[in-house]
Order: C-alpha cells, then structure tokens, then sequence
C-alpha cells in the first residue's frame, strides 16, 4: 500500500506513544474517507470538512517537507511551529532539550536549529529563555509568588539565573520592574509592558 511505504520510509520514533498516535491517525484517515464516500450532493459542506480533515490528518502522518522562502531557505511550516512552540509553552518549567524539539518534527538537530531560526529569528535557546522571561513577568503582575518561586516555575535554575536574564530582556532586575508595574491598577495595562520588553 502507498501509505505504508511512505510511512516505512518516515524517521522512526522511539516512543511507543508516537506509534500509537500515527496508527491511530491512519485509523481516522481510513474512516474519514469512507464517511466522504457514503455522503450524498446535500452535505456537501460536511463532505469538504472531511476532506479536510483527511488531509490535515494526512500531513500530520506524513509532513511535507520544509517550507521555503523566496530566498530559497528553509523554514518550519506553519504546523511544526505551532507544535514546537505549543511543546515548548507546556514544558517550560522543566529542561526542554533541542532533541526533543527535532523528535517533534523529525528533523537532525543541525537542520531543526537552521529552520527555527528562520522561522523565529533567534535560536532555540534565545527562543526558550524568551518566553521564560515573559511568563516570569506574567507571575510577577498577576501574584505575589516569591521571585525564588517564580524563578523555578519558569524553568529557571533559581532567583540569580531569572535576575540575569530578566536584567538582559527587561534592562532593570525583576524586584526593581515588578515595584513599578506591579503598583499599576489594571493589571492589561501592566500586561502591555511585556510586551513590549519582550519584543527588545
């Protein structure tokens, strides 16, 4: 069968999850294509959803490969960003290494840290410590956790690690920054301010 040629011919993974996971997909794919035989001309709209679904369910099986931008390189397509920065949002407060982030997409760690940067403009460190860096701030306006708390929620070694790259993003210490944010009424108002340092 096609399919199961492209699917021997994708990267292996190790995880008994992912295996699961892509059998189950190509269970949903089978399904949903017989569903889309069996409708009739009055649920065409239902028709074009499952066939929608047939085919994103499709990419996730087999992922195209990289997109590329008019100067001919490389870059994570729209879905592998989506699930790296999703990955990464949700494991923030433990080590996230680089591999696991290729494992997501199957791609060598060399070509994974190529498209990232082009799909995020900085490396994947910078792009953890970044986002690191702005939920710390989130904390600091929306508790009164201890920065040594916040530090280790948000994946940081401990207080002294947080101060040194929040001094970096925000040009002032944690304690110095949350004093003067902290002490605004609307905390959407103070929310701004991440934003705005986190773009720097």
């Amino acid at each position: 069968m096609v399919m199961e040629g492209r699917l021997e011919r994708t990267q292996a993974v190790s995880s008994l999850g992912a295996t699961r996971s892509r059998e189950w997909m190509h269970r949903v794919i089978a399904l949903l294509e017989s569903a889309v035989g069996q409708l009739h001309g009055q649920e065409q709209l239902a028709q074009g959803a499952l066939l929608e679904a047939a085919s994103l369910l499709r990419q996730q099986v087999h992922p195209p490969a990289a997109a590329v931008v008019s100067d001919g390189r490389e870059r994570l397509l729209g879905w592998q960003a989506r699930k790296v920065r999703e990955y990464i949002d949700s494991h923030i407060a433990g080590p996230i290494p680089v591999s696991d982030l290729c494992a997501l997409v199957q791609r060598s760690e060399a070509h994974f840290s190529r498209s990232f940067k082009r799909s995020f403009g900085e490396s994947p460190h910078s792009f953890v410590v970044r986002r690191r860096v702005e939920l710390a701030a989130q904390y600091m306006l929306t508790t009164d956790a201890s920065l040594s708390d916040i530090a280790l929620r948000c994946g940081f070694a401990d207080q002294a690690h947080l101060c040194k790259h929040f001094r970096q993003a925000a040009g002032q210490t944690p304690a110095a920054w949350r004093r003067v944010y902290k002490s605004h009424d609307d905390v959407r108002v103070a929310g701004s301010y991440v934003s705005a340092f986190s773009a720097k």
